[in-house]
């Protein structure tokens, strides 16, 4: 079932779009972020910030929310809605929650981290005590693939050097194979 996108939704998410350009431009990840209160009002705008302030958390939703929250004084932003052009990634999807937007619009699906239906469904989740209403996708295709391939691109980047990472089995498991005479 899809939610229906409303007029205000569709402009605050062409606002996002001109935040995550500025992004690009900057040397960021391209996304940018929108907080509406319950009137429509913008209170929070954001846009990719991590190089910049070398912030590993100044994801646009992040830096939206923390404006947002600035100009209403309040942490809980219940009844407010966030428009960002990319699904948001596990850590935003968690501060979206604890921050109680109640909406969250976003425009391109994220495949490979999104944590609002695609690969995890956080913001939906009813095991935990607070969910917001979720409408992803709604950007036409032509403005999806401006963003994908720069996304993609940067990820590339990153990765051209390459860390390796030892995985240690736990403790109480190491433990255990000690016991055993595993190794």
């Amino acid at each position: 079932m899809s939610l229906p996108v409303r007029a205000d939704d569709e402009s605050a998410l062409r606002r996002a779009l001109a935040l995550a350009a500025e992004a690009g431009a900057a040397g960021e990840i391209p996304v940018g972020a929108v907080v509406r209160d319950a009137a429509g009002t913008v209170i929070g705008v954001g846009r990719n910030r991590r190089e910049a302030t070398a912030d590993p958390t100044a994801h646009a939703e992040m830096v939206a929310l923390r404006e947002a929250a600035a100009s209403l004084g309040s942490w809980n932003l219940e009844g407010c809605t966030l428009a960002v052009t990319l699904e948001p990634c596990l850590m935003c999807a968690g501060a979206i929650l604890q921050a109680h937007i109640s909406r969250v619009v976003f425009g391109a699906w994220d495949e490979k981290a999104g944590a609002a239906g695609s690969v995890y469904d956080v913001l939906r989740d009813r095991r935990l005590p607070v969910r917001a209403e979720v409408v992803g996708g709604i950007l036409d295709p032509p403005e999806t693939h401006e963003i994908e391939p720069e996304i993609g691109r940067r990820h590339r980047v990153a990765r051209q050097e390459p860390h390796v990472v030892r995985a240690r089995r736990p403790r109480l498991l190491r433990y255990a194979d000690q016991a055993y005479g595993r190794r």
